[in-house]
């Protein structure tokens, strides 16, 4: 299935994510999904449809922290599973939301 990607490589259309969507995009950082970044990416969802906007990364920890925390969530730990330095913006790229405004 091809996805409508901006020029970043977000999903135009955040109401077509599915888990399956979330693996393509996945893939492209060399990261296979498994539940527990399912669970991640719910959460980051959950957030977005809460505040209506994607997080950044030190609300988007917090919000982790605060709702998965059995996971012990911080930033190093978002890096090695997504396979990124950029957590916030892969994290929101691959849960099908936009790019946070205040990411490079």
């Amino acid at each position: 299935m091809a996805l409508e990607l901006d020029e970043e490589g977000h999903l135009l259309d955040h109401t077509l994510w599915t888990p399956e969507v979330a693996q393509q995009l996945a893939d492209t950082l060399a990261v296979t999904l498994t539940d527990e970044h399912y669970r991640i990416l719910q959460q980051v969802r959950a957030f977005h449809a809460e505040f209506n906007h994607p997080p950044s990364t030190r609300p988007l920890i917090k919000y982790l922290m605060k709702t998965l925390p059995e996971m012990q969530i911080s930033n190093q730990l978002l890096q090695q599973m997504f396979n990124t330095g950029l957590v916030a913006r892969h994290v929101n790229r691959i849960a099908g939301l936009p790019k946070p405004p205040n990411c490079l």
